[in-house]
């Protein structure tokens, strides 16, 4: 099957509508993204033939929990979930933030040569990170454990806004260890096309009316 096959019957699965065009972005950066790994090490998964299930269906199973028009991506190392979630939303202003230099050139390459306007990329430490508003989303894939996420972008989460927090296995001692301030709307069990491992999604908020949650009880769906 070839890489467009796959991401087309990957979509389907996931109840998806993508143009063609958007396919086509979609096929050109796991391109650069294979091209560019081979130097930099952007991604531990480095096989060209996971990089639909693995980088590109993996990030946009997140897409049905992303709501406003600002997502920030803490930690985007090789561009996941941001970049796929810009492409697929063009509406979507989109701050890639990574710590590694390489890394952001790496992304600010992607977005010249995709043509990809609605993200900007900068490079530093999360913490340090000081925009004039905050975000709607922040996502983060694999950047660290649920409290540290939240310790170091509290600042940057609008108040109505949502941590995005992708996960293999479900989080419970982390969920456990979150601040007593933070609300769990949801942990999310994610089936994504062509990866057999588990997949979770944590999505939390500030505070109980924005989130809908509850502090220490997590459901799934």
């Amino acid at each position: 099957m070839s890489p467009g096959e796959q991401l087309v019957r990957g979509a389907a699965i996931l109840g998806l509508d993508l143009s063609l065009a958007v396919q086509q972005k979609l096929l050109a950066y796991a391109a650069l993204l294979d091209k560019w790994n081979r130097t930099y090490r952007l991604t531990a998964v480095s096989e060209r033939a996971r990089a639909v299930s693995h980088h590109l269906l993996d990030s946009l199973t997140v897409l049905p929990f992303v709501e406003g028009t600002t997502l920030l991506d803490v930690g985007s190392g090789g561009g996941m979930p941001g970049i796929p979630l810009a492409i697929a939303r063009p509406e979507l202003q989109v701050v890639l933030l990574d710590s590694n230099s390489k890394k952001a050139a790496f992304l600010r390459q992607v977005a010249i040569e995709l043509g990809l306007s609605n993200i900007a990329v900068h490079c530093g430490r999360v913490e340090a990170y000081r925009p004039p508003a905050g975000f709607a989303v922040i996502t983060a894939r694999a950047f660290s454990d649920l409290a540290l996420l939240v310790e170091l972008s509290r600042h940057l989460l609008q108040d109505n806004g949502r941590w995005l927090a992708m996960k293999g296995l479900r989080p419970d001692d982390e969920i456990a260890g979150l601040p007593a301030d933070v609300w769990l709307a949801g942990v999310h069990r994610l089936a994504v096309p062509g990866i057999t491992g588990e997949r979770h999604l944590v999505v939390m908020s500030r505070d109980a009316v924005s989130g809908g949650g509850s502090s220490w009880q997590a459901y799934s769906r």
